[in-house]
């Protein structure tokens, strides 16, 4: 995935913990941040399901819509 600048402002303490983290890790600092990051927002675990599908982008996006209308008949149903 191609990647793009930014600038982010961190917390001093955030900051010597990520430099001293990726030191350690022989890691660079935007690796730490990425993968903080990808962590926090839940992109691991969407990347690892995207990785084992085998279900077009077309096919995976026509089964969410069939589920949500399903769940849309079962709550209606239910009230």
């Amino acid at each position: 995935m191609a990647k793009k600048k930014t600038t982010v402002y961190l917390d001093e303490s955030v900051l010597r913990a990520t430099k001293v983290f990726a030191a350690r890790t022989g890691r660079r600092e935007y690796e730490i941040v990425d993968a903080a990051l990808r962590g926090y927002l839940g992109l691991s675990a969407v990347e690892a399901v995207w990785q084992r599908s085998t279900l077009t982008e077309e096919e995976a996006t026509q089964l969410a819509y069939e589920e949500l209308q399903a769940m849309r008949r079962e709550r209606v149903s239910t009230q």
